[in-house]
């Protein structure tokens, strides 16, 4: 499974733990997923690609078996989508706000540029 979807075992391990895939254990102990959960892991990756969280990806957990990149949205995912851009938007502004006044104070704290030998004729 790993393999067929690019993910890592931890990542699928993390995947069934929060009820998104389900498998079954052979014999020798070892998980086993039908070949449906090659299509929702893909899904489940497209939309944490997206930005998404997994919590948020619940919200998705009735389409995930089909094809999620071209399905209209629902009003409960533009929802979820929406929230989550807002935040990532909360997140970006406030990064911008940091790095302006570390570089405000780094402005603040340099010496002046002595004038190059060219600039002084």
């Amino acid at each position: 499974m790993a393999k067929a979807t690019g993910c890592t075992p931890r990542a699928l391990r993390h995947y069934e733990e929060h009820g998104l895939i389900a498998s079954v254990r052979a014999a020798n102990g070892y998980r086993e997923y039908d070949d449906a959960v090659i299509t929702r892991v893909r899904n489940i990756r497209h939309l944490l690609d997206a930005g998404l969280t997994l919590d948020d990806v619940r919200v998705f957990l009735p389409c995930l078996d089909g094809d999620v990149a071209s399905a209209p949205p629902s009003p409960a995912g533009l929802r979820v989508g929406q929230e989550r851009l807002a935040v990532l938007e909360a997140r970006i502004a406030a990064q911008v706000a940091v790095r302006d006044r570390l570089a405000a104070a780094l402005r603040a704290a340099s010496p002046p540029l002595a004038p190059s030998p060219s600039s002084r004729q």
